[in-house]
C-alpha cells in the first residue's frame, strides 16, 4: 500500500486535491475539535477512520515531534494507517500546530504527556474496548510515547512504533559544549530566549529529498527558529530520564531509525532495544536513511512504512487471542 506522501507536492501534503477530496480518495473520514486542557490552553485534536466496507481492526494514537504538528506531513502517515483499518487520532502539543501556547516552547514535558493521555483515553473509549490499541510516535514524540506507557501502566497498549525516537540527541546536532554546560543558568534567567544554536536547522538535516524538505518548510505553522533555552534544557533532561529507565519499558516495541540520523542518535535506540524488558521487541536500523524517513526517496518510504504496517497488522490479529486491550 503506497504511502500518501507519493501524492504530495512541495506546496501541499494533499497535492492538487482539497483536504476533503484527499480523504475521500483514500476512503477515510476525518473529524477535528478543540479541547481545553487543565492549564486553560485550547488544543487542536483530530482523527481519521476507515470508511466502510473497511472494518476497524485497532486504534492508533499518533504523537508528533518538536516543531511538528498533526496536520501537515504527519497527517499523511495518519491517513496511511487509517486506510489500513486503524482508527487513528492525533493532537497538536502546546505551542505547536493549531494549539495554544508560546511557539515551540515545552519547558516541562509532564503536562504534555498528561494532555496526550487524556485525549488518547477519550478517543479509545469511542470504540469497542476489545480492539487492540497502538501508539505511533516520531522524534520527541517517541520520548513522549515511552513516558505515556511508563506513566499509565494500566492503560494497556498492544504495541508502540518509535520512528526516529528522541532517546538521545546526536552530538552532531547538540549545541557547542560551553553553551550546553551553562544551559541551566540561561534557562533559569531567560527561559524563553532563543539562545541555543543547533548544528543546522531540523528540516535541513532531517529530509533527504529536497522537495519534501520544501514541503515541510511550507507549513504556515512550522518554526525554524532556534530552540528556546528552557525547552532545550528539557529535551536534554528527557533523554537522561529515559536512558535511566529503559529496563522499565515493557510494552511491545518496533524501534525504527535511520542509520544516518544526525538529530536523534541511533545508538540510544539500540541501547533501548537491548535493555527494554519488552518480550516482543524489534529493532530496524535502516542504513543511510535520515531522521525523517518519510523524507526519503519513494522506495525507502515504502520499505519503512511497509515494515510498520506489517508489524501493526500482525499484532492486531494476535491481540484478541491474548486478550490485549
Amino acid at each position: 500500500m503506497v504511502h500518501p506522501i507519493a501524492e504530495a507536492n512541495e506546496e501541499s501534503p494533499f497535492g492538487k486535491l482539497t483536504p476533503e477530496e484527499f480523504y475521500a480518495h483514500h476512503s477515510v473520514s476525518h473529524g477535528s475539535e478543540f479541547v481545553t486542557n487543565p492549564r486553560g490552553l485550547k488544543l487542536f485534536t483530530q482523527w481519521w477512520t476507515p470508511l466502510p466496507p473497511k472494518t476497524i481492526i485497532g486504534t492508533l494514537a499518533v504523537v508528533h515531534g518538536y516543531t511538528g504538528e498533526s496536520s501537515w506531513l504527519l497527517q499523511l502517515t495518519a491517513v496511511h494507517f487509517a486506510k489500513a483499518g486503524f482508527a487513528t487520532c492525533a493532537l497538536d502539543h502546546q505551542g505547536h500546530g493549531f494549539s495554544d501556547g508560546l511557539v515551540a516552547h515545552i519547558p516541562d514535558i509532564n503536562p504534555v504527556v498528561d494532555d496526550c493521555i487524556t485525549f488518547f483515553e477519550n478517543f479509545r473509549s469511542r470504540f469497542d474496548p476489545s480492539l487492540p490499541s497502538f501508539l505511533y510516535a516520531e522524534s520527541l514524540g517517541g520520548a513522549i510515547a515511552l513516558l505515556i506507557t511508563l506513566r499509565r501502566r494500566e492503560m494497556l497498549w498492544s504495541g508502540v512504533i518509535l520512528n526516529g525516537a528522541m532517546c538521545g540527541i546526536s552530538a552532531k546536532f547538540k549545541p557547542p559544549w560551553p553553551l550546553e554546560h551553562f544551559l541551566s543558568v540561561v534557562a533559569a534567567v531567560i527561559p524563553t530566549w532563543r539562545v541555543v544554536p543547533t548544528r543546522g536547522s531540523i528540516p535541513e538535516v532531517s529530509f533527504k529529498v529536497e522537495w519534501k524538505r520544501r514541503l515541510a518548510l511550507a507549513s504556515p505553522r512550522r518554526t525554524v527558529a532556534r530552540p528556546r533555552a528552557a525547552t532545550a534544557q528539557e529535551l536534554l533532561r528527557i533523554c537522561r530520564e529515559l536512558q535511566g529507565r529503559y529496563e522499565e519499558v515493557e510494552v511491545p516495541l518496533l524501534v525504527a531509525h535511520g542509520g544516518d540520523d544526525v538529530v536523534c542518535d541511533p545508538a540510544c535506540v539500540e541501547e533501548l532495544h537491548a535493555r527494554a524488558a519488552s518480550k516482543d521487541k524489534t529493532l530496524k536500523i535502516y542504513p543511510g536513511m535520515w531522521h525523517q524517513m518519510v523524507g526519503e526517496p519513494e522506495e525507502n518510504v515504502e520499505l519503512v512504512f511497509g515494515d510498520m504496517l506489517e508489524w501493526l497488522r500482525t499484532r492486531a490479529q494476535r491481540a484478541p487471542e491474548h486478550g490485549v486491550a
